[in-house]
């Protein structure tokens, strides 16, 4: 495998072992993303997709090995050992298999909640607003953001509406629009399809093209689903047992013999 030159590389992973205990979760996982693109990471459950995922976005921190992110070529940092908030603060922002949301707050009020991270005031001068004039301005300033980040992903209507009672759909689609409201300039996407009717998996291709143009981002993302990694994704990588066993083009890993191995078998192999 040749990952990437890190120069082109938005995101890389160098070396990533996580250990629980006697557990390998992941093991030596080096590679990179580049930038602009939208990448899928594979795999058979238990793979350590999320862990992977875990490690980028400062849930976990390696054993050993370290993740490096470029938000502008210019300019690089180590996330390793920084804390979620900090890494969503450097640009990086995902979503989760089982999604999360604020369910007793409305739709507006969960995607101000991302753009509180990005907020010049603290939070308790909004409470004394007629003393802050300026944090008063600024929360105006992130309510309109947010309804315009809602009516940019078809979710306006839904403004005011607990979180819990939207659509399925819809409560995948605020979940991003939360991490878009963090401003970042790479977003991870963690089972995007999960749940979908194959109608809506098949409108997701477009979605997630569309959030790569319209916002400038770079995107990797975790998917069962073989249609929805196949259509969208210009690279994947495929994890099996916590290590790295392939990548390349669609086309490449759909043929690979490891990755038929791991999804289906040795027999599966033996016999294609």
């Amino acid at each position: 495998m040749t990952p990437t030159k890190s120069g082109d590389a938005i995101l890389s992973l160098n070396g990533v072992t996580l250990r629980f205990s006697g557990l390998v979760a992941v093991s030596g996982v080096t590679m990179s993303i580049p930038r602009g693109s939208i990448v899928g990471l594979i795999g058979p459950n238990g793979a350590g997709k999320t862990t992977a995922f875990n490690v980028i976005t400062g849930f976990y921190k390696p054993t050993s090995g370290y993740v490096e992110f470029s938000r502008a070529p210019s300019e690089s940092v180590r996330l390793t050992g920084l804390p979620p908030h900090k890494v969503c603060k450097a640009g990086i922002a995902r979503t989760f298999q089982n999604i999360r949301l604020f369910n007793n707050g409305t739709a507006m009020q969960n995607v101000m909640v991302g753009a509180h991270l990005r907020q010049r005031g603290t939070w308790w001068m909004n409470m004394f607003s007629y003393a802050f004039p300026a944090a008063a301005r600024e929360e105006r300033e992130i309510a309109s953001g947010a309804y315009s980040l809602l009516e940019r992903l078809g979710l306006e209507k839904y403004a005011d509406s607990p979180a819990s009672s939207l659509p399925y759909g819809a409560q995948r689609r605020l979940e991003i629009a939360r991490a878009l409201a963090t401003k970042p300039s790479f977003l991870l996407l963690d089972e995007p399809a999960a749940g979908m009717n194959p109608q809506e998996s098949a409108e997701l291709l477009d979605f997630i093209r569309r959030l790569r143009d319209e916002f400038s981002l770079s995107i990797l993302l975790i998917e069962h689903d073989m249609k929805v990694v196949m259509g969208v994704c210009e690279h994947i990588w495929v994890l099996d047992q916590g290590e790295l066993i392939a990548d390349g083009a669609p086309n490449e890993i759909k043929a690979n013999p490891r990755v038929i191995e791991a999804y289906l078998g040795k027999e599966a192999v033996a016999h294609a």
